[in-house]
């Protein structure tokens, strides 16, 4: 028994085989562009992305000939849904990106009809221009004759699922990000539909994860170097597989997402209450395991550490890559072991919950002309984690309570980095076995879909492996305890003169 993982995300596409024995094995990545045919325009051309996806499926096989594959499973990004025509499977255009800046009249519009309340009610989401709704509306309105055509706009996930022969279908997750979705009813809220004016029909059924929608194409098999019979199994939104492939199935648990953006994804073992999460800032949506839901709390976090290596050590990064090493380790063994006295904003981009401020700017406080670069850098590493501490504390204990962190992505590599966090956080923070989680994450499920595993919780437990813990140093964190009281009040001290400039 072997599994097929595929996770698809804005950037880039991968592919891994996980073994009866748990390794994640043969792993394999292709790269696409997004497209700006206008300013402020992000599409991904889907036709190019489908094509990377059969190349990183044939890439694995062929490194993995001797485990046969029984079933597959897709992990992706939200929000991003691409026209299709049903009886010939073909894209007809491209998908528009949640970080397009089309559609903004339509969230006015939703700001009224059904309001951000009673959509926060239904739907468990933030009212925003990132999700779908506004898209489809823009394409409704200003690309008619293309929304005439389609038969429907499918989310990543269940497109890949599609192409390779299943369904068109998605799971409550993916659902979830076009605000479309009834949290509470799992299927598609007439409500929403009609204050948007979204024909029903231009949606894919709503399926649970894990369900086998059908077997991958015999002919398209025999391309890729899959043996005929292999099952499509519904997969999910990338946050919720990456938690599922980090172990993050019980309440407590939550990963911390450390890439680009930095996201920690907890989970809850009921739905809770619209408001106190409302008032946080904060969504909820359904995890991709059954009676099981997640919220994001989400901020730009490796870019800035990239930003810092780009502007203020270029020569030694222009020399690592020559000579073949990683600059960060380099950076971070500058770092000193002590809390700096410096404090960062770190609103070097628009923000996530609770802030949601796309018109307030990076700041940096406390620098001498003795400020070293190890030290600024820890500054910058530090203002990343306040941010969190601070989102964390505004969310009431009674409906959320996070006793450990699973960390995922590039940073996790840091065992500096990953110390820092669990002394400012307070919390123990977990290295895992497998880091490409969302891989692993659409493994899993594709073994409950075919029947090796009886639950996603089971084959988490099983699967996912814990190589390191960093402990939280109370001497630390109580220092830290004070450097964050101290940044909570900086952002309202500020916040309109940011806004001036």
């Amino acid at each position: 028994m072997s599994l097929l993982g595929i996770d698809v995300g804005t950037t880039g596409c991968k592919a891994g085989v996980l073994t009866e024995d748990g390794d994640l094995i043969a792993l394999a990545y292709r790269e696409y562009p997004i497209l700006h045919p206008q300013p402020g325009w992000a599409e991904l051309d889907m036709r190019d992305v489908w094509s990377k996806v059969q190349e990183v499926i044939r890439a694995v096989t062929a490194a993995t000939r001797g485990q046969r594959i029984t079933a597959l499973a897709v992990s992706s990004m939200g929000e991003a849904m691409t026209p299709v025509c049903l009886s010939d499977r073909i894209i007809l255009d491209h998908a528009i990106l949640g970080i397009d800046a089309r559609g903004e009249e339509y969230v006015e519009q939703m700001a009224q009809r059904p309001g951000a309340q009673r959509l926060h009610e239904i739907n468990g989401n933030i009212l925003g221009l990132a999700h779908s709704a506004p898209k489809l509306a823009w394409l409704r309105d200003h690309r008619p004759d293309l929304f005439e055509r389609a038969d429907r706009f499918l989310l990543t996930s269940g497109l890949i699922g599609f192409l390779l022969g299943g369904e068109p279908v998605t799971d409550f997750s993916l659902a979830n990000r076009t605000l479309l979705f009834d949290i509470h009813a799992a299927d598609w809220s007439s409500e929403l539909l009609e204050a948007v004016g979204i024909p029903r029909e231009k949606l894919p059924r709503v399926v649970p994860a894990g369900s086998v929608v059908g077997e991958v194409d015999a002919g398209l098999a025999d391309e890729l170097g899959l043996p005929h019979g292999v099952q499509i199994v519904v997969g999910g939104h990338d946050q919720c597989c990456n938690a599922l492939g980090a172990g993050v199935v019980r309440p407590g648990r939550a990963v911390y997402g450390m890439g680009t953006f930095i996201c920690i994804t907890p989970t809850y073992d009921h739905l809770p209450p619209s408001q106190p999460l409302r008032e946080a800032g904060l969504n909820i949506e359904h995890h991709v395991l059954p009676g099981q839901y997640v919220s994001f709390i989400y901020n730009i976090g490796g870019s800035i550490l990239r930003w810092a290596r780009d502007t203020m050590a270029a020569a030694e990064y222009a020399e690592a890559r020559a000579k073949g090493y990683d600059i960060y380790d380099q950076l971070m063994a500058e770092l000193p072991e002590a809390p700096t006295n410096l404090m960062v904003l770190p609103h070097f981009a628009t923000c996530g919950p609770p802030t949601f401020d796309a018109n307030s700017s990076g700041v940096i406080m406390g620098l001498k002309l003795e400020t070293t670069r190890g030290q600024l850098i820890k500054g910058l590493l530090e203002g990343i984690t306040y941010y969190f501490a601070e989102a964390l504390d505004l969310i009431p204990r009674n409906v959320l309570q996070i006793t450990e962190f699973r960390a995922t992505g590039g940073g996790s590599k840091s065992d500096v980095w990953l110390q820092l966090t669990a002394d400012i956080l307070g919390q123990p923070i977990m290295r895992l076995q497998v880091n490409e989680c969302g891989v692993l994450g659409a493994a899993l499920l594709a073994g409950v879909g075919s029947g090796h595993f009886a639950s996603g919780v089971e084959a988490s437990e099983a699967f996912v492996r814990i190589t390191h813990t960093f402990e939280p140093r109370p001497a630390t964190h109580a220092i830290y305890q004070e450097r964050v009281a101290r940044y909570k009040q900086l952002y309202p001290l500020i916040k309109d003169y940011l806004h001036q400039m």
